[in-house]
């Protein structure tokens, strides 16, 4: 049996929406994003079927096989993502280390032991003046008036905890 007699009977229409259908999925597979070019590429799958069904019961029908067939491969899948066989694109492998010239947030470790002047009542969190610069701060527990004056005792990523100095 020739290829031109397999096809003799399909109409061009759902071979083009097979075929880019197909290729949706797989671009949805290796560039994952909002789901795009997989619901496009799914909608592409279930016109072909659509397309090349004589009737519409026979439509629904091949559309339950394939949402079925879909649910196996999202399984399947579900199964390689839990075993850690993800793709290499989809995974950083590498820390972005302080050492290495990375912050995620400004270095306020130099402002442990300076004192400064409450701006604002802090409680538990207000604003301290340090030599000019205006820092959001976390009091270590108290309650601390306007104008009082504070030391940072601890320094925890962007979050400065201060005291006040008697």
């Amino acid at each position: 049996m020739a290829l031109t007699d397999l096809l003799s009977g399909v109409d061009w229409l759902s071979i083009v929406l097979f075929v880019v259908g197909i290729g949706l999925l797989v671009v949805e597979m290796f560039d994952p994003g909002f789901g795009l070019w997989g619901s496009l590429g799914i909608l592409s799958l279930v016109s072909c079927i659509f397309v090349t069904a004589d009737t519409v019961g026979e439509g629904i029908m091949l559309t339950v096989i394939f949402a079925v067939i879909l649910l196996i491969m999202l399984f399947i899948f579900i199964i390689l993502v839990s075993n850690g066989k993800l793709p290499n694109r989809l995974i950083l492998r590498e820390a972005e280390k302080r050492e290495d010239g990375y912050s995620g947030t400004e270095d306020l470790d130099s402002y442990v032991s300076k004192t400064g002047i409450i701006m604002a009542p802090c409680r538990p969190v207000g604003n301290a003046d340090f030599d000019g610069v205006k820092l959001e701060v976390v009091s270590s527990g108290d309650f601390i008036e306007k104008g009082s004056v504070v030391e940072v005792i601890e320094v925890e990523g962007n979050r400065v905890v201060v005291r006040s100095v008697s």
